[in-house]
């Protein structure tokens, strides 16, 4: 079976296990529909005929990889998938349940947008769809979409794009404005999949052979609920203290230096990410987000990566705390950035902006954060992404109100002085300790033990 064009059923057993479809109460229409629409009582009855369906989504309860959802599937060839006043009281069902029952949602979407035939009625069922989100979103459940071919209109604007965790299919059109209203110099190459992958609106790609495994993990890990802090990662890098505050630099900058997806890898026996701070960036090269399992139970992650992390990078880090924090999942951040991205674009972007948003989401998340600075901590670019009171260090980092050789360089020194600087900065572990910037309870990091190994 191929995805494109799948029918709701088809789509329901490549995920499921199992699935137990919700019984469903729906009003009678009069005479073609609330709009009174010549033949559009033909064009339903001709609906159900082809596809063996009474409207156009199907709601159940499924197990996907043994992790029990409610699955809204679309049956793209019921009238184009289209929303009505009939699907609306389909959606809402499905909603009201999984709250009742506190199970995750997962939309498999196959939308052309609104029902022509029930005119402003039918767009008002996106105003129900995003109350039904918003309450599950309100009462801590994750929902997970799958894009499927075609996305479009108000059921991308909500089920899909309104989703915790946007999965798509390779090559599904997906985009606000379907084919048929485009522009026609529209570059039909921005309303893909990947496209909103590239543009931080989707998290990843999934081909169908993985979907099911795939939704497992996700549904598997976004469950996984634990009010214990996250346990500080294990130095994978050097166990003695610098000598002094330019020592310190030094090794933090060295190209040998364990960077944040080694210390992912060792810490989680499985992770998925996120990607993308659904404002229309990403910064896959800057900033790693996403959820993993650490002895039994989930953990979310925001790991900088050693690179200036861009405006799309807090913003994303922001979100994936967020959702944390919802969810009742505690986060390990990992501070590791020369700074923020100071250049023009980073500034057209909302480099001050972003920074601020995330400096604010730590301040208020409820959900303990655990930070741990593994190379540089590069100012307030490195700051707003630690926990206060609850950030360690490792031997081979810094953090530091700015660059050694910025600082210098404001205070008029001559560049000779910058490793004065960075001593006179008190920028090293065991210094950060004795200011009570750092928890000092990792063994190695005392005055009085310096060579001491964990």
């Amino acid at each position: 079976m191929t995805t494109d064009r799948a029918s709701a059923r088809e789509v329901i057993a490549l995920v499921a296990d199992e699935f137990d479809e919700l019984p469903h109460d729906e009003k009678d229409f009069t005479r073609d529909g609330p709009l009174a629409w010549p033949g559009y009582d033909d064009s339903r009855a001709r609906a159900a005929r082809r596809t063996g369906e009474s409207e156009s989504v199907v709601c159940g309860v499924g197990r996907v990889e043994g992790a029990r959802a409610v699955l809204i599937a679309f049956e793209f060839g019921f009238l184009g998938g289209s929303l009505g006043e009939r699907t609306g009281d389909r959606l809402e069902a499905a909603y009201a349940y999984a709250r009742e029952h506190r199970l995750p949602v997962v939309p498999l979407v196959a939308t052309g947008g609104s029902r022509m035939q029930e005119g402003m009625l039918a767009l008002t069922q996106l105003q129900r769809v995003a109350r039904q989100s918003a309450l599950t979103r309100e009462a801590g459940l994750a929902q997970i979409a799958v894009l499927r071919d075609p996305t479009t209109g108000g059921g991308w604007a909500t089920l899909g794009a309104g989703a915790d965790v946007v999965l798509a299919l390779p090559g599904a059109q997906v985009g606000f404005a379907g084919s048929r209203v485009r522009p026609p110099d529209a570059d039909p190459a921005a309303y893909t999949a990947e496209a909103q992958v590239a543009a931080g609106s989707a998290d990843a790609v999934v081909r169908p052979q993985e979907l099911r495994e795939t939704l497992g993990r996700w549904l598997r890990l976004l469950t996984g609920v634990s009010t214990d802090p996250a346990p500080v990662p294990e130095d994978l890098g050097a166990t003695d203290l610098p000598a002094s505050g330019w020592d310190a630099v030094r090794r933090a900058r060295s190209p040998r230096r364990p960077r944040a997806a080694r210390y992912l890898d060792a810490y989680f026996t499985d992770r998925l990410a996120i990607s993308g701070d659904r404002c229309g960036g990403a910064d896959p090269a800057g900033m790693l987000c996403g959820f993993g399992a650490h002895q039994g139970r989930t953990v979310a992650y925001a790991a900088q990566t050693g690179a200036a992390t861009r405006p799309a990078g807090y913003r994303t880090a922001a979100r994936l705390i967020r959702l944390a924090d919802r969810l009742g999942i505690p986060v390990l951040t990992l501070v590791d950035t020369p700074g923020a991205a100071n250049d023009a674009e980073a500034e057209r972007q909302g480099a001050g902006a972003a920074i601020a948003e995330l400096f604010g989401v730590v301040a208020t998340a409820r959900t303990p954060l655990t930070t741990l600075v593994i190379g540089e901590g590069g100012s307030g670019g490195a700051l707003a992404l630690a926990a206060p009171g609850r950030t360690w260090a490792t031997p081979d980092s810094y953090f530091s109100v700015i660059a050694p050789e910025l600082a210098a360089a404001i205070l008029k020194r001559p560049e000779a002085e910058v490793e004065l600087t960075a001593d006179q900065l008190r920028i090293r572990p065991q210094d950060l300790m004795e200011l009570g910037v750092i928890r000092p309870t990792r063994p190695h990091i005392t005055r009085d033990n310096p060579e001491h190994r964990p």
